[in-house]
Order: structure tokens, then C-alpha cells, then sequence
């Protein structure tokens, strides 16, 4: 939702909310000189981007957003504030000023408790209630983080020590709960507003290193061709960046001020809309003051207007090359990964900034018609990575096939790193509309502004205690070292027998390995021509797998029962083909003069499970026994800790709680952690705060309470509590005897 296209509804709420809060805060004036009201303006600004276009709930968080400081700072109150608006503003607004216990609760803690680690008893117990509300209506966290993030804009305001310790705190535990709760992008900001604060001088070293990086659009022979006019203008325009490199002086580093760098951070707001993005860059560039501009804020521009640059220069390629196909539109995103994350990977890895791949990154995603399309979206993924190749040359060893193999939470993409158009790094992202929202509105978007209470679309939501790790942009390309140090390890485990996926530009087919040559540096694959496999890969995990390992089995039967060993040997629909591990860590097909082809084998991760099922089904169909007759002893739905079979638990809002629990249950260790890491002669460890308070919570099914039991308690405990007393129980899916144990964020469902 944005506050420049606003609703009639929204218009007249919005109007009403700054009128209320100017005639509250009027006198009031914040730290920077302006009046109070600008902070509430804002705040509401960047709820509002935040939340969809439509909706009586999201309106409701904008206008909360407005008047989020009005209890604690006026004289209004609640009351007068549910007879204006009504009783959901009035809640939300509550709830931001609960929330505001989490600082005071760490602050007081630390100044009070000099030489206590843990928080006690009260203190946790108020924490722990304040956290479960949150539950309830997590809406609150937004409209805090986006407080948070307009204080942390203006920060500059405050005191050099004052303003530090507010930076650390925002890291700690605001960037980490932003991060828990999927809000990559705002999370992003934080961080590089906390860095510019902490490290002044490597964040402003950074922007300058990148600028540098970017800058040499001379390079490669046509690359001034493919910038186009855009980069011209860029060029000509911020010429200083450009032409003279000039790097900061160590007077300069010294002496630059907190506002300053803080005007080279970009909004996260920035980085979500392309239109927006480019709209801000034009109006900078042509600025006739731009030479009087700070350098870092030129620096920032400069790395805003290459990602823009990148993006029409593969825009015009996917134009001249894709053909239109109804339903399958392909759209086009762009983001610069915060100075704080490339930093931290940086140290991690200790490799330098020219090894951070993926410190911009272009996002390519393939309409599939609300996912009736999604199997030849699939095939149009793998295409379009071919095209990428063709027009930017990849990197090597930094290819990651993430729809093949899907990460633990379920997230699906290809992953390129290439030579960009400046012959500098660029992470390129290529998914499917589908596998985009999982990965994007799987979390925030689904949970926050849920108008009905249907389930999440990904039940991955509920895996395990701990959280998961989408990608919003921001996964990392993991560095895979050369070919002699990784590649023959990577593929040691690759034996006989083992499915594969042949890839040629948009055609996936099923294939097996035949045999494993030269320590797995050689493969001779068995391909299937007629089983085309972009299904497959489309459901990795779907109920329907089992049929499909059975292809596969089929295959190697028949390459085994007609005794074919060498390339060539066939017949109209299955080929033997031979494929060496190359220097980009894939194993690629040549031609009779050796010479590198683009088709390429891509090895299928079997998980444990997984493999398990796959060589009972080879089994059976070896000895001639129907591959039906082999099942899983687990499904995938009941490893998700839920009973596929039931619908109660299916078709409810349950997800949205349980991964809401277990986030805060989570990010409660951190606070307990965050509130004892600076306390001085610290003189135990920190306690789980399950332990300290002597409880679990768990959520009570069929009505979806949030239950607190003392710690030992069993589901029988459940059931009385619930007064359905020797009623049978289920844990997270599973039926239970009465004695089991339970554990915090546990699923309990007592059978009616």
C-alpha cells in the first residue's frame, strides 16, 4: 500500500489519524528540531508500504502507525482513541506501547542488575506475556519496526554514546526479529543505518570500494553498447565517482557526520519498486548541485543507478529473445545487499569485497497462472538461465539449482552469479511465480494482514522449533572452492544408478547415472527422451513423488536389461551420453572435439528419506514387484509435525499460530541472551527462560489457545486444562499416550 495512491477510505482514516495526533503532539518536538508529528507522519509511511493495497485490517495499521506514540507521550488514552476510530486501532495502539517494555525491560536490566546474567523471575514472566500477545496480533511488530526504523533515520540527532547504544540495541534485537519474521527488506535498512553508526569508517570505505568496483564501464569492448543512454547519463552525471576515483582522505573519514552517512543508506522502499527506484535516481542525477553532494552519498546513488543498469540491459536481452506465452509474463526486480551483510561475509569467509558475488542481484520470475502453469514455468526458468549465459558470462563454481534440490525451508530458485555489464559481479535469481511466494509471502505478507483466517500456503511454516531461512533476496551464494578442493568431494557420494536431470536451455529430462569414472570426474548418464521431467522438479515433495522414482527405476532397468555401457548406445528414446566435471563445478556434455557443450547433468539430493524410498522402489522393480507396494514411513506432511488426514488442522488458521510461537519462543532465548551478553562478572550461564519461568506453551487445539503448563507437564495435563479430560490427544500430528511429555511450541489437538 502506498500513502501516494491511497483508498477513499484510506484518504479520509489517514486525514482524520494526523489530525488527531497533530492536535495531541501539538507543542511536542522531537530531538532533530521538527515537530513531533513528522515522526508520526512517517511512521505511517512506512507501515503503509508494508501492508497490501486493500483491506480494512491493513487500513487499520496505517492509522495505528500514526498514532502509535499518542498513549505514551500525550495526555489521550485508550478510550478516547476506540470512540474515535475503533476498537482494533485502539488495541494496536496498545500493543506498540507493550511492546516498548522490551527496551525499557534490557536497559534497566543492565543498569540495575550489574552483576546478574539472567533476568528473573518477574521479569521474564512479564517478557514471556508480553510476547504471547504478540501472537495474537502481530501487527503491533510492525508498525515498532517501522518506529524503529524513522528513529533510526534521525538518529543523528542523539549523542554519540547515546545514539551507539540505540544502533546496538536496533541490531540485536529489532534486526533479528525483523529477520525471524521474513521483513528482509526493512531488516536490510536497519542494518546498514546501525553499521553506518558503529562503523563509520569501513561503512564508508564500503560505498566507496563498490563505487570503485562498478565504475569501469570500458572494460569489455561493447560494454558502453550495452549500458546504453541510461548509462551514459550515468556517467556523465557523476563523473566525480567515475573519473577522478578519488577515495576518501583519513580527514575525511574522521570528520564526516553521522547525517551524512545516514543519507547514503536508501530505503528499503527504494529497493521494492522499480519504478520508484528509477524515478529517485533520475531526479538525482539530474540535480545541478550533484558535485556539491557528498561522495558517499554519491557512491550510494552510483551503486543505485548499476543495479539499474543491469536490470534494462537484461530487460532488452529477455525481450529480444523470450517469446510471449499468456500467463507466463516474465517480470523483473533488482537489490543491492546491505553493507552490513556484505561486510559480515566478508569476515566470515575472509575473502575480500570482489568476492562477494551476489552484493547486487537481478530477480527474474515466471508467471505460472496462479501455478497451472508451473511445470512449463519450470522450463522457462531453465531457459532463461540459458540466456543469462549467453549474454553475461558466468562465474565458476557459482551455479546453484535450488528448484532441483530445494533448502530445508522449502526454498525453490536458480542461483548464477555472471560478469555484469561493467564485467563486474552480478547474482542473477530465476524462480517460478509460485516458488516467489513462498519464498517472499510465505512469512510477513501471509501472517500479518490475513483478512480471513485460511491457512498458510507453505506448511513448512510449522517445521521444527526453530525458524526458517527464505530468501528474500538475501541468501547467499555459497562459495564452492575450486574444482580439485571441492568438486571431486561434493560428488565422492554419486554411485550407480542414482537419478539425474539432463538440462539443455528449457528442456529437463529424466536420466540415470550408468557409471562413475576417474574418482566421479567422468559420468556416463543413461537419458530418457520421452520422459520429459520439468514435473518433477516442479513438486520435488509431492504426495505423487513415488510415481516418479519409479520412472527413473524403469530407466535403469531397461539400460541394465539391454546391457548398454557406452556413449551412443540406445535407441529412438533412451541415449547414453557422457558428461565431465568442468571447471564451473557441473558436469557438462562435449562434443567428438571435447569441446564444452551448454547441456548439462544436474545431480538430485536425495534426502535420507528420500533415498531410502527411491532404492526400495529400485528394488521391487528389479525383482518385478509393484513399486506401489513401497511407501514412505513418514510422510512429508507428518515430518512437518502435522496430520496430513486431518482437516481440522489443515483448513485453519493453526500455521499462522504455531509459527508465530515458536518465532517468539525463539527470539525470547535472543532477548535473554541480548540482556546478559554486556552484563560484567557475569556469575552463571544464561538459563532458557523455559527453565527460569518453570513452564512450556503450547497451542491448545480445536480453539487455538496458547497454553502455559508447568515444565514435565503431559498431554494428559493438556486435556484437563482444556476440561476435555481423557479425550484422546495428538502432538504436532501425531496421537500420543496421555504421559507424553511436552515441549515448548508443541501442536496439541485434543479429538473431540
Amino acid at each position: 500500500m502506498s500513502l501516494d495512491t491511497p483508498s477513499s477510505t484510506m484518504i479520509r482514516q489517514v486525514q482524520k489519524a494526523i489530525a488527531f495526533a497533530r492536535k495531541a503532539h501539538n507543542g511536542q518536538l522531537r530531538r532533530t528540531g521538527e515537530p513531533y508529528l513528522t515522526h508520526c507522519i512517517h511512521t505511517g509511511k512506512i507501515v503503509a508500504v508494508l501492508v497490501p493495497s486493500t483491506g480494512k485490517r491493513a487500513i487499520d495499521t496505517v492509522v495505528a502507525g500514526i498514532l502509535h506514540d499518542v498513549v505514551d507521550d500525550t495526555g489521550e488514552s485508550l478510550d478516547t482513541i476506540e470512540r474515535e476510530f475503533d476498537t482494533d486501532v485502539a488495541n494496536l495502539v496498545a500493543g506498540v506501547s507493550r511492546l516498548s517494555f522490551i527496551n525499557q525491560l534490557l536497559r534497566r536490566h543492565r543498569r540495575l542488575n550489574v552483576n546478574q546474567a539472567a533476568l528473573s523471575h518477574d521479569e521474564a514472566n512479564n517478557l514471556r506475556v508480553m510476547l504471547l500477545g504478540m501472537v495474537d496480533d502481530p501487527r503491533v511488530v510492525l508498525i515498532k519496526l517501522a518506529d524503529r526504523l524513522h528513529n533510526m533515520r534521525t538518529i543523528y540527532a542523539l549523542p554519540p554514546a547515546k545514539a551507539q547504544a540505540v544502533a546496538q540495541e536496533t541490531l540485536a534485537i529489532w534486526c533479528s526479529l525483523a529477520s525471524r519474521l521474513g521483513l528482509w527488506a526493512l531488516k536490510a535498512e536497519l542494518e546498514d543505518l546501525c553499521f553506518a553508526v558503529l562503523q563509520p569508517q569501513i561503512f564508508l570505505r564500503m560505498r566507496a570500494d563498490l563505487a570503485s568496483m562498478w565504475s569501469h564501464p570500458n572494460r569489455t569492448g561493447n560494454a558502453r553498447k550495452i549500458y546504453g543512454k541510461f548509462s551514459s547519463l550515468l556517467h556523465q552525471r557523476m563523473k566525480l565517482v567515475t573519473a577522478e576515483h578519488e577515495e576518501p582522505s583519513e580527514t575525511d573519514e574522521e570528520n564526516i557526520c553521522m547525517k551524512v552517512l545516514l543519507q547514503a543508506v536508501l530505503p528499503f522502499d527504494l529497493l521494492q519498486d522499480r519504478k520508484k527506484r528509477t524515478d529517485f535516481f533520475n531526479q538525482l542525477v539530474s540535480n545541478s548541485n550533484l558535485e556539491t553532494t557528498p561522495k558517499v552519498v554519491r557512491d550510494a546513488a552510483f551503486a543505485l543507478g548499476t543495479l539499474v543498469v543491469c536490470e534494462e540491459a537484461l530487460e532488452r536481452e529477455l525481450f529480444i529473445s523470450t517469446s510471449y506465452v499468456p500467463g507466463m509474463e516474465v517480470t523483473l526486480s533488482g537489490r543491492l545487499k546491505s553493507l552490513f551483510s556484505i561486510y559480515s561475509k566478508m569476515k566470515r569467509k575472509e575473502i575480500g569485497i570482489n568476492k562477494v558475488y551476489d552484493a547486487r542481484a537481478l530477480r527474474v520470475i515466471v508467471g505460472d497462472k496462479n501455478g497451472a502453469l508451473h511445470s512449463q514455468a519450470v522450463q522457462s526458468c531453465y531457459n532463461l538461465l540459458n540466456i543469462v549465459h549467453r549474454l553475461w558470462s558466468p562465474i565458476d563454481g557459482e551455479f546453484d539449482d535450488y528448484i532441483v534440490n530445494p533448502k530445508p525451508s522449502g526454498y525453490q530458485s536458480l542461483h548464477t552469479a555472471v560478469q555484469g555489464p561493467d564485467n563486474s559481479p552480478l547474482e542473477i535469481q530465476i524462480r517460478t511465480q509460485r516458488m516467489h511466494e513462498c519464498a517472499e509471502h510465505g512469512l510477513a505478507a501471509h501472517w500479518l494482514y490475513k483478512e480471513t483466517e485460511d491457512k498458510l500456503p507453505l506448511v513448512t511454516s510449522v517445521t521444527g522449533s526453530g525458524t526458517t531461512t527464505p530468501s528474500f533476496f538475501s541468501t547467499d551464494i555459497e562459495d564452492q572452492g575450486s574444482i580439485e578442493d571441492d568438486g571431486s568431494h561434493k560428488y565422492s557420494s554419486l554411485k550407480v544408478g542414482d537419478p539425474v536431470l539432463r538440462v539443455e536451455a528449457g528442456h529437463l529430462l529424466a536420466a540415470v547415472i550408468v557409471r562413475v569414472d576417474k574418482g566421479a570426474r567422468e559420468l556416463l548418464v543413461a537419458v530418457s527422451f520421452g520422459l520429459a521431467a520439468s514435473e518433477a522438479v516442479a513438486d520435488r515433495r509431492s504426495s505423487s513423488q513415488t510415481k516418479r522414482w519409479e520412472a527413473f527405476a524403469r530407466l535403469y532397468k531397461k539400460v541394465s536389461d539391454e546391457w548398454w555401457c557406452e556413449p551412443g548406445h540406445g535407441d529412438w528414446c533412451t541415449c547414453l551420453e557422457k558428461y565431465t566435471l568442468c571447471q564451473d563445478g557441473m558436469y557438462h556434455k562435449q562434443d567428438q572435439f571435447e569441446r564444452l557443450l551448454p547441456t548439462f547433468i544436474q545431480i538430485i539430493e536425495l534426502t535420507e528419506e528420500e533415498e531410502n524410498v527411491y532404492w526400495a522402489i529400485m528394488s521391487s522393480i528389479f525383482e518385478g514387484k509393484p513399486a506401489a507396494s513401497v511407501t514412505s514411513n513418514t510422510s512429508f506432511e507428518n515430518k512437518l509435525g502435522y496430520n496430513a488426514s486431518n482437516p481440522t488442522l489443515r483448513d485453519s488458521g493453526i500455521n499462522n499460530k504455531v509459527y508465530l510461537l515458536r518465532t517468539m519462543l525463539q527470539w525470547e532465548k535472543q532477548l535473554h541472551s541480548e540482556a546478559s551478553q554486556r552484563v560484567v562478572l557475569a556469575t552463571k550461564p544464561y538459563e532458557a527462560s523455559s527453565g527460569l519461568l518453570g513452564e512450556v506453551v503450547i497451542v491448545c487445539w480445536p480453539h487455538g489457545e496458547i497454553m502455559r503448563l508447568s515444565t514435565g507437564s503431559t498431554a494428559a495435563d493438556a486435556a484437563r486444562r482444556a476440561g476435555l479430560e481423557g479425550k484422546l490427544v495428538s502432538v504436532n500430528g501425531h496421537l500420543v499416550v496421555p504421559n507424553t511429555k511436552l515441549k515448548d511450541g508443541d501442536v496439541v489437538e485434543i479429538r473431540m
